[in-house]
């Protein structure tokens, strides 16, 4: 059975979900996501007895923008609906922030999940989205 909790899971537990899903710049500095999840706005985890299975964190002000740092589900978790109730969970947890973001890969699955659930791509708002990496 399924269990939530809003709070940081066990760092290695994190760092096994991250590497379940293949994000690698998280897994190769554990440091900064550790320093990342402290300083996370909200954030939700899944477990399956005691095992981590999911999670989500949302960074911003809470009040005028949310952005989905990160969703994950592991892999042998997916499509059962785990992703889809997180995501729900937070946004119904800040109803009235008016800027509601993320940035995914751009591949099929990801569109569809995302479109399912209301999100549409910034050109479709007649926005634009920048990036700047190091």
């Amino acid at each position: 059975m399924l269990h939530y909790k809003k709070e940081i899971p066990v760092m290695t537990d994190l760092l096994a979900l991250y590497s379940s899903v293949g994000w690698t710049n998280y897994t190769n500095n554990p440091a900064m996501l550790e320093e990342a999840v402290k300083a996370s706005l909200w954030q939700l985890a899944v477990y399956d007895k005691e095992e981590l299975v999911a999670y989500i964190r949302l960074v911003g002000d809470g009040h005028s923008v949310i952005f989905v740092q990160d969703l994950l589900v592991r892999p042998d978790h997916q499509r059962q609906g785990i992703g889809t109730k997180l995501l729900e969970e937070a946004l119904a947890t800040f109803p009235n922030v008016y800027q509601r973001l993320l940035a995914t890969d751009r591949n099929e699955k990801n569109l569809a999940f995302y479109q399912s659930l209301g999100f549409v791509e910034l050109s479709e708002q007649a926005c634009t989205g920048m990036i700047y990496m190091k």
